[in-house]
């Protein structure tokens, strides 16, 4: 929606209302979806079926999920009766970068080019089809890329100037426990890897159970350093650092 007045929206909201926020994204936009992998992600499609019951839901198989994680996926679609998009990667592409790198090179040179071609090449088809998209990304989950996180902008990433896309953050103030306690208090189903230790759930190879007291990102990507743990889907939250 080309009409669409950010900076009004900005002004008529407040960041913790985030119920209010996705009710009021929804009216705004049309051609707009919730991206669904994780416990704040359900939160979000929880919320927006009590304003919208057909929302529109869309979600990434990389092809290496937890098998708790299809399991998930399957009980969200059954429990809210909503359609969800599973969205996979480019056969013949993932067929070349494995056989050029095997299964396993992120362990070696990275997770980001893994990554663009299983999640960020399949969003970016996705989000070439929306006016705007609903994410649950917070600013507590990953110190040094989310703490800027704003509950409504322009998607500096996934925008091209001939066509502005919007992202809705609802949860960008909340906390994990907040997240939790909704959890709690409205029986929102959620992934059983949750119930292991694990906090922040990806691919099956790069996710693991964290520690007591560990930040819930340690888990992911543990082999390389914090400031790289974005895969690309919210690369537009990276802060550059500053050049030597």
């Amino acid at each position: 929606m080309s009409n669409f007045d950010l900076d009004a929206f900005v002004a008529r909201h407040k960041a913790d209302e985030a119920q209010k926020i996705i009710h009021s994204a929804l009216k705004e936009f049309d051609n707009i979806a919730i991206s669904f992998s994780g416990a704040e992600d359900v939160v979000l499609i929880d919320m927006a079926v009590k304003a919208k019951k057909d929302v529109s839901v869309f979600s990434l198989d990389t092809g290496r999920l937890h098998p708790e994680t299809y399991k998930f996926i399957e009980t969200v679609r059954k429990h809210y009766n909503i359609t969800i998009d599973i969205m996979s990667p480019d056969s013949a592409k993932l067929e070349a970068f494995t056989k050029e790198k095997g299964l396993f090179s992120f362990y070696e040179d990275g997770h980001k080019e893994c990554c663009g071609v299983r999640k960020v090449a399949p969003l970016r088809k996705k989000l070439g089809t929306l006016d705007a998209w609903i994410t649950g990304q917070r600013k507590d989950q990953s110190h040094g890329t989310r703490n800027q996180l704003d509950f409504a902008e322009l998607d500096s990433a996934f925008s091209s100037e001939d066509q502005p896309l919007y992202k809705f953050n609802p949860l960008a103030n909340w906390s994990s426990e907040d997240v939790w306690n909704y959890i709690k208090v409205f029986e929102v189903p959620f992934n059983e890897l949750h119930q292991k230790g694990f906090t922040s759930i990806g691919c099956e190879p790069c996710t693991r159970p964290v520690l007591p007291n560990q930040h819930e990102r340690e888990g992911r990507w543990w082999w390389e350093e914090s400031e790289h743990k974005e895969c690309g889907l919210h690369i537009g939250n990276l802060i550059p650092t500053k050049q030597a």
